[in-house]
């Protein structure tokens, strides 16, 4: 390919700024779900509180609703039962001296009570309960607006849903979300050496992994899957082979039904890697080549608008610039506030050394020290072409780019893997 007029062989960090300051340039689309189908999406604007909540003061135990003043400050008092007060229902009655109800957990205090009392505390003869001292006014009552009053933030635009979000929401009486849409991937793989599962093998060839294992992530990364035209029936994605004309032909028809496109293989600099030259002349190349092992010959560009991520072919190599980059990528494209892996920090349990300028992420496995700390064991199996090794491990090692060794006990960050 002629000299570049582009970024080549980004740090590991400005690659992630640069793919992520694009994605965020993009302004997704929203879409209102009924809100059982809010769960993994992001919200699209803040979730107020429209009243106080809870709306009105309300038991927290079952017991005796009962007015402070009125309790002992030695001995047992006696206290008129006037009533059975449930959650869900009302009374009129205005509690007075003396007087109490029996009260059930979330039932609305009654007028005049200001004091629950639990039953377990409490003897009852005949239509009379007998409180002892030592119970404090006040308490076993939820106050109206004790989690939230109303117009205040509840749930912030940003903010991919989780199960408590959904449970808040509906506290909120919200029955549909406004949510930013899912972005539409299409995966391509590429390679004659590749077979399906299933067909035979020669020996100068290899089943096609990378186009499942991408085509997992991509609902774990909760993006929308997008079928490509002339995909095989069933399979998540499209395999091409090395030639150039009909790899070109597959990524304009992707990138005109697709907002991001993920292709796999084909994008280093060997004779038949035609990646980088079609998307330079049919698009943009933002940026090829990262300092990063396994993953280095990752380019990010576009084609007709389409986002395009074009990942190696070896598999260990695909599933980790999945995601380490283009992860945060799509969360970045769906208005995701939580956009970069959380990591950890774990201490070494054996050295390490490399002889690269690269950074590395090495596969490793968490264990937990006697005194409660994180260790990490680096596993044994680290050849990008190696599905197993990441497989056996739970979490990414970062190796820095500027360190030649990590000795035994100090401390590095480790990212998690996701699986799903």
């Amino acid at each position: 390919m002629p000299s570049s007029d582009f970024p080549m062989s980004l740090s590991l960090e400005e690659a992630q700024q640069r793919v992520v300051a694009v994605c965020k340039s993009r302004t997704p689309a929203i879409d209102t779900v009924p809100l059982q189908a809010t769960v993994g999406r992001v919200l699209a604007e803040h979730a107020l509180a429209a009243g106080d909540m809870p709306a009105l003061d309300n038991s927290a135990m079952d017991g005796f609703a009962v007015r402070g003043e009125d309790l002992p400050n030695d001995g047992e008092a006696r206290f008129q039962i006037v009533e059975t007060l449930l959650a869900g229902h009302d009374t009129r009655h205005v509690l007075g001296a003396g007087q109490c109800m029996r009260i059930m957990t979330g039932a609305r205090m009654p007028n005049g009570a200001d004091t629950v009392v639990i039953k377990e505390r409490v003897r009852v003869e005949a239509n009379f309960a007998i409180i002892g001292s030592g119970e404090r006014m006040g308490s076993n009552v939820r106050p109206r607006g004790e989690e939230m009053r109303a117009g205040q933030l509840a749930v912030e635009c940003g903010q991919r849903i989780r199960p408590t979000h959904a449970s808040l929401l509906a506290s909120l009486g919200m029955d549909r979300v406004r949510v930013f849409g899912k972005p539409r991937v299409s995966i391509i793989s590429t390679g004659d050496e590749l077979v399906m599962p299933g067909q035979p093998c020669s020996g100068a060839q290899i089943y096609n992994s990378n186009g499942f294992g991408l085509g997992a992530l991509i609902g774990g990364a909760d993006a929308r899957l997008n079928r490509v035209d002339g995909s095989t029936d069933g399979l998540p994605f499209r395999h091409v082979p090395d030639d150039r004309e009909q790899l070109r032909r597959a990524l304009l028809n992707a990138a005109r039904t697709s907002d991001v496109v993920i292709t796999s293989g084909g994008v280093s600099a060997g004779e038949a890697d035609h990646l980088p030259g079609l998307v330079r002349e049919l698009g943009r190349v933002h940026f090829w080549k990262v300092r990063l092992r396994p993953g280095m010959p990752f380019l990010f560009g576009e084609i007709e608008g389409t986002l395009l991520f074009c990942l190696p072919g070896n598999p260990v190599s695909s599933l980790v610039t999945f995601q380490i980059l283009v992860r945060p990528a799509l969360r970045a494209l769906q208005g995701d506030r939580d956009i970069h892996p959380r990591w950890l920090n774990a201490r070494l349990i054996e050295p390490v050394r490399k002889q690269h300028q690269r950074t590395e992420m090495l596969r490793g496995c968490l264990e937990s020290g006697e005194d409660g700390t994180l260790k990490v064991r680096v596993s044994g199996r680290q050849g990008s072409a190696m599905i197993s090794g990441m497989l056996a491990a739970d979490v990414l090692v970062e190796f820095p780019e500027s360190a030649q060794t990590l000795d035994a006990g100090q401390v590095v960050r480790v990212f998690p893997i996701q699986h799903d």
